[in-house]
């Protein structure tokens, strides 16, 4: 099925274990191995300068592909909420401070939305992924975006980031609470994966 021999081995450009089991179960059937960069030695570290997270996932995918010679993955993802004009978006991450942790950007979501957006809680998440190939150019782009809303306390104990406070409606829980089976179907990263794949198998 592979028309690409350089392709057999791709490289997600990220430490998380989680995120590289995830989408290593959807490669699997293509024939593709999938290794996240803390088995890569001699990875780098990519400034994430874009100002979308389509820009960071370009970045994150061509600029290490080009450095380790294998073709890339690069994701970027977030929560944005319009009532805080799309807060906290590309700098979901470090929204609280540069080093900030999943409590303290928690913590600041909930003050800014009590300050400035009481009553429009709604929001989303964002998930973008690209493929470099290793002389960096991006041959596949995706985006997945999954609503919901932010809840005023914290519910549930799986999932990172903003999980716990972020309720699909229809379930009435957050995807702190969902199980993993509900999430890889519902969630931005699942819906932009799916996307990824489809292009992927007629990329291959």
């Amino acid at each position: 099925m592979n028309s690409h021999p350089a392709l057999q081995t791709l490289i997600l450009g990220t430490h998380n274990q989680k995120k590289c089991g995830e989408l290593r179960v959807l490669l699997e059937p293509l024939g593709l191995k999938l290794l996240s960069l803390a088995e890569v030695p001699g990875s780098i570290e990519v400034d994430e300068t874009g100002s979308t997270f389509i820009e960071n996932a370009r970045l994150k995918a061509s600029q290490q592909a080009v450095h380790l010679k294998q073709w890339t993955i690069g994701e970027d993802s977030g929560l944005c909420v319009p009532g805080l004009s799309g807060e906290p978006g590309v700098y979901s991450a470090r929204y609280s401070d540069p080093g900030a942790t999943d409590e303290r950007n928690n913590e600041k979501l909930l003050s800014e939305l009590l300050a400035r957006s009481p009553g429009n809680r709604s929001a989303y998440y964002v998930c973008t992924i690209a493929l470099a190939d290793p002389s960096g150019q991006i041959h596949i782009e995706a985006e997945g975006q999954c609503w919901g809303r932010i809840l005023k306390e914290y519910r549930g104990s799986g999932g990172f980031g903003y999980d716990p406070l972020f309720e699909i409606p229809e379930y009435h829980q957050t995807f702190a609470e969902l199980g993993g089976t509900v999430k890889s179907v519902l969630s931005h990263r699942a819906r932009a994966l799916q996307k990824f794949i489809q292009q992927l198998r007629r990329f291959l």
